[in-house]
C-alpha cells in the first residue's frame, strides 16, 4: 500500500507529506524525539480540513512521506492506513488546527530544555537574542493531565490566541505556522532559547537581560518578525542534510 500512496494523492498533498517526514527526521536528529510521544502535524492542502500526522508507534526517525495517518478533525482517519494514532496527541493538535487557518503546521514536543523550562515560575526571559523571537509571539497554557479532554481544546486555543510559540506549563513546547519550514524554525529558536537560559541559569552568576525597550521594539512588530525568520531560507539545507544522515523519509 506504501508504494502507492504517491499514486493516490496529489501533487500538493505529496510535497506536504514529504516536508512533514522531514520534520520527523530531523527532529529526531537533533534528539528532540520522545520514544513514540509526541507528535507533528500538517493540513492537506485543499478545501476539505483533513491533517497528517504521525503512525503512532513508529519512531520519529521512521517516519516516511508514505506513512503519515490521514486524519479529519475529529482523528478519524480518512485513507486507508495500517497504523493508528494517539487521540491525546491529536487533541491538541486539532484544537490548533480547527482555531487558527494560519496553523497549516503544528508541532508539540517534550524536550529535554522545554520541559525543564516550562516548570520555571518566571517562565522564558529574555536573555538571548535567540528568545527575542519567541518573546514576540509567545503564550502560556496551565498544565490539566494528559490531553484526553475535550473541554481542554477550548482553553487552549483561547491561550493560545493568535500566537506562534506556546510554553505548556509542566509539559513541553508548542509552534505553529503557515508552513512546515516556520513551524520547525520557530520550535529551534524557542528550544534553543530553553537551553541557553536554563544553563545561564546553571551557573548561579547574575544574569543580564535584554533591555525592555529592545523587547518591547520586537512585540510591536511580532508579525514581521516571526514571518521573517528564514524557514524558507533554511529548509532546502535541511532537506539536504537529512539526504545524508537520514534518506528515505521521502519515500
Amino acid at each position: 500500500m506504501d508504494s502507492k500512496v504517491q499514486e493516490l494523492v496529489s501533487e500538493q498533498e505529496w510535497q506536504m507529506r514529504v516536508n512533514l517526514a522531514a520534520c520527523y527526521r530531523i527532529v529526531a536528529h537533533y534528539g528532540w524525539d520522545d520514544l513514540v510521544f509526541t507528535h507533528i502535524s500538517a493540513r492537506v492542502p485543499g478545501p476539505e480540513h483533513h491533517f497528517l500526522i504521525n503512525p503512532y508507534g513508529l519512531m520519529f526517525d521512521e517516519v516516511t512521506a508514505s506513512n503519515l495517518v490521514k486524519v479529519d478533525l475529529q482523528g478519524k482517519i480518512v485513507m486507508d492506513s495500517p497504523y493508528n494514532i494517539n487521540p491525546a496527541g491529536f487533541t491538541i493538535h486539532s484544537a490548533v488546527h480547527e482555531a487558527r487557518e494560519d496553523a497549516l503546521c503544528v508541532m508539540h514536543l517534550h524536550t529535554t530544555a522545554g520541559v525543564a523550562l516550562s516548570t520555571l515560575e518566571g517562565g522564558l526571559q529574555a536573555y538571548s537574542q535567540q528568545s527575542l523571537f519567541p518573546l514576540s509571539s509567545l503564550a502560556y497554557h496551565d498544565y490539566e493531565g494528559v490531553a484526553l479532554n475535550p473541554d481542554e481544546k477550548i482553553r487552549l486555543v483561547a491561550d493560545l490566541a493568535d500566537k506562534n510559540f506556546m510554553i505548556l506549563r509542566n509539559h513541553g513546547l508548542l509552534t505553529c505556522g503557515e508552513t512546515v519550514a516556520d513551524t520547525f524554525l520557530y520550535m529551534f529558536l524557542l528550544q534553543r532559547s530553553c537551553e541557553i537560559q536554563l544553563q545561564a541559569q546553571a551557573t548561579g552568576q547574575p544574569l543580564i537581560k535584554i533591555p525592555d525597550p529592545i523587547l518591547d521594539g520586537i512585540q510591536a512588530q511580532a508579525k514581521q518578525v516571526t514571518r521573517s525568520v528564514g524557514g524558507a531560507l533554511a529548509w532546502p539545507g535541511i532537506l539536504r542534510k537529512l539526504d545524508k544522515v537520514s534518506p528515505g523519509y521521502d519515500q
